[in-house]
Order: C-alpha cells, then structure tokens, then sequence
C-alpha cells in the first residue's frame, strides 16, 4: 500500500526539499551508491528464464526497445527546442529521453492487465541496450556548445546499472530462497531510495525552480504523453494485440528516471538534474491513472 502511494511521498518529500534544503543537500554524497543499490533491487527480480524469455518472443521486445529508444530521445529534443529551454534544462530532458525503461511500469502494467512477461524483458533488454545506447543518443541530442563527456556517462552506466544489475541476477540464481524471504521488502527500500534521491536533487535546484519549475514540468508532461501516446500507437501500427500495445505505451512512456537524474547532476548542473526528479514524479501519477483506467476495461484481442 505504501509503495502505492509514491507520486503522494515524492511530491511531499519534494516540497520539503524546497522548503529546507538543507538537510537534504547533506545526502548528495549518497546519491550514487542509492542508484546502483535500486538498480541491484531490479536484478535480484531477475532470473535467467527472464532472459530466455527474449528469445523466446524476441518480435515485441525488439519493437518496444525500438520504439522506446527512437521515440523519446527525439521527443525530449523536439519538446526541449519547442519550449525554448535553456542549455541544462535541454541537456537534462535529453538524458531522462535517452535512459532505459523505467522499473515502475512492470508495476503499472500488472495493474493494467498488460503482459507482464513482456514488460520484464523489455525493461531488461532496454536497460542492457541502455549501456551503450544512453552515452552515444545524449552526444547526438545534445546541443555541439555543451560538453558531453561520453565515455564517462559509459563508464558510469556500467558501474551504476550494469553491474549492479548482474549483481543482482547471480545472487538471486545463486541465494534464491534468501531473495525470496526479502522480496516483499524490496519495492518499499527501493521507493525509499528514489525518494532520497529526488529530495536532494530538488534541494540542489531549488534557488532556480521559481524560474525554470513550471517551465519543466510543462515539459516533462508533454514527453511523457508522447511516450505514452508513441508506444501505443506505435504498438498499433505494428500489428499487435491491445495487450501488447498498453505495455508498449508504458514501457516507451516510462524511464528510468533516477538514473537520468543522477548522470544530470553527475556530469552537467543540478538544473539538468531537475527534469529526471520531475519526471520520477510525473509519470508514477500518469502511470498510475492510466493503469486504473486501462484495469477497468480488459484488453480486447485483435
């Protein structure tokens, strides 16, 4: 219930990083290990049979991480440019485009009644794609007057998602049954961390969200819909049944948010920072309500 609950503690835990940003500026440090710690907590979910899985039904997997990877880099530059937005803010739309699928939206797409198995493997092969595809689409996207240390963003999305991740995978094939005891806690501990580190990328920025604060989130709201509205559609155009399609739509709308957050801050200005924390906010809101409307009426079959 409380993990339900997560646009409600974020927005919360938000306005109190605006209000005293003190205190969380003190947790900045942290904000690296917390990343790769929730990244680990996606691979302890993980099997090989999630694996297998991709080759199994590789046709969708390939069109979502396709799909996921043309649709919101270009969309996050497009809206950035449309919207005039400064240099950072530009910079750090690119990067929330340019990340992997979200672990949220395995969530959102249970609740839906999408294809569960579907999601997990696009969310996996997404994020090791992600691995390359992150440093190489933020360098095309970004504009030539802002410096993009590409092999550093590698670097640090091999050690913030790919090891941690396969991290996770060998101790959930190897210590199963203790995984299996602390499954239940894993979303809470996770939703816990995002939340540290939203708090603290939002104190670092609060001088500037008076100026640029509405400006992102009308930006973030607008890539999340054509995320969302793109992976559908998308789904459609490619023949797919309407299961498929709605877990298409969330995958693609979806991202990986907190990573985005973490490189903007890493590598550029805490104001690149602001759209990944406002978008770990945003699309857990769109997400959700789109999963109690889509619940309510089950998928037909083409």
């Amino acid at each position: 219930m409380l993990t339900r609950l997560f646009p409600v503690w974020a927005v919360l835990v938000s306005l109190m990083a605006v209000l005293r940003p003190g205190p969380f500026l003190v947790i900045t440090p942290v904000i690296t290990p917390l990343l790769a710690f929730i990244m680990f907590t996606m691979g302890v979910t993980l099997t090989v049979a999630d694996f297998r899985r991709i080759a199994r039904k590789p046709y969708p997997v390939l069109a979502g991480v396709a799909l996921h990877y043309l649709v919101m880099p270009l969309a996050a530059w497009g809206i950035a440019k449309a919207l005039a937005m400064p240099n950072d803010l530009t910079t750090g739309m690119v990067l929330v485009g340019c990340v992997a699928s979200g672990t949220a939206s395995n969530v959102m797409i249970y609740l839906l009644r999408g294809d569960v198995a579907l999601s997990v493997s696009i969310s996996t092969l997404s994020t090791l794609v992600g691995i390359v595809a992150t440093p190489l689409l933020t360098r095309l996207y970004v504009a030539a007057d802002v410096a993009v240390d590409s092999w550093g963003l590698f670097r640090s999305i091999l050690t913030l998602v790919a090891v941690p991740v396969v991290g996770g995978v060998l101790v959930n094939t190897f210590c199963h049954r203790a995984v299996r005891r602390m499954e239940p806690v894993l979303p809470l501990v996770a939703m816990v961390a995002i939340l540290t580190i939203i708090s603290s990328i939002v104190a670092a920025a609060a001088p500037a969200l008076g100026a640029v604060g509405p400006l992102v989130l009308v930006g973030v709201i607008l890539h999340n819909a054509v995320g969302l509205l793109g992976g559908y559609w998308g789904g459609r155009l490619l023949g797919f049944d309407e299961s498929v399609c709605r877990t298409l739509a969330l995958e693609v709308g979806m991202q990986n948010s907190g990573l985005a957050a973490t490189l903007g801050r890493l590598y550029f200005s805490p104001l690149a920072a602001l759209p990944g924390a406002v978008f770990s906010i945003w699309h857990n809101i769109s997400g959700s309500a789109l999963a109690a409307i889509w619940a309510s009426r089950p998928p037909r079959r083409n």
